[in-house]
């Protein structure tokens, strides 16, 4: 996941402190803009909000409001250890679903580029994520995804752990990105941190479809199993991540206020009767592989 600032000398990413005043001072100066236009020009509420680089928005928090994710999780398995052994048998266990409609979904887990991740979680809330029909809903999925995934980045740089596709030399389900995942610590997994972070956010958006919700968040952190670019513990230490932000998200104003109005939105897509545009009869074939 590439959405922190490539450091020339050590080749680690990191948001410098330099960025993180000038991303502060854009947000306040957006959000004062936003006071006296909102709704006159009919902007969107993305077109508010600072980016950290193209088409990746700035969280709600603050980097020291992020979980420390170093400081929250034991190391990865060791080399030799039971627990490594472990990680070891579940990606062999994975390899089974190459070619499969499991794997297939892994494909489609593995783009966290808006638009198209909006539509994860919608086929299990059988309504449509879009910018034009829920967008305080499609803005609380990119500004969390935002902050849960750099909570993860204090132990991904400190362990740099070797993804599992580069120790064995064989191919994953995003082909395009081994490279740069390559040099991209594996653990803990920020896909599965930002994958948990919205499945519990949209419990409290739609709380009669939590299980369905939970379930569809478990499997998108899967997924990087399946894709053979995480180890089992990566993505289950994600979650604690992923959890954690959440956690601090809730003590953010700018956050509850959204949460609020993306209710109010899937109320109202709900009574249009509008539908999810995904393939959900293949997510549904997909997911049956546990």
């Amino acid at each position: 996941m590439s959405m922190i600032e490539r450091s020339r000398s050590t080749g680690r990413r990191t948001i410098r402190p330099a960025m993180i005043t000038m991303l502060a001072m854009l947000a306040m100066a957006a959000a004062l803009g936003a006071v006296g236009c909102a709704g006159r020009a009919g902007q969107s509420p993305s077109a508010v909000v600072p980016e950290i680089r193209p088409g990746i928005l700035i969280g709600y928090l603050e980097r020291k409001e992020l979980p420390n994710a170093l400081a929250l999780l034991a190391p990865p398995p060791a080399a030799g250890s039971t627990a490594m052994a472990l990680d070891e048998a579940v990606r062999q266990q994975a390899t089974r679903l190459r070619d499969t409609p499991r794997w297939t979904l892994a494909t489609a887990d593995a783009e966290l580029g808006f638009p198209a991740a909006a539509g994860t979680f919608s086929c299990v809330l059988d309504a449509p994520i879009s910018e034009q029909d829920t967008p305080h809903l499609y803005m609380l999925l990119r500004r969390s995804m935002t902050d849960a995934g750099l909570s993860t980045y204090t132990a991904k740089e400190h362990y740099s752990r070797i993804r599992p596709f580069a120790m064995h030399r064989q191919p994953t389900c995003a082909p395009g990105d081994e490279a740069q995942l390559a040099k991209d610590g594996s653990y803990p997994s920020g896909h599965s941190a930002i994958g948990w972070a919205w499945a519990l956010i949209l419990t409290e958006v739609a709380p009669d479809r939590a299980d369905a919700i939970l379930a569809r968040g478990q499997a998108f952190g899967q997924s990087r199993v399946v894709c053979n670019v995480h180890w089992q513990s990566d993505v289950t230490q994600g979650r604690t991540i992923g959890a954690g932000a959440v956690a601090r998200l809730h003590g953010n104003a700018a956050f509850r206020t959204e949460l609020k109005a993306a209710k109010a939105e899937l109320a109202a897509v709900r009574e249009k009767g509008l539908r999810p545009t995904r393939d959900c009869a293949m997510e549904t074939e997909a997911l049956a592989h546990k």
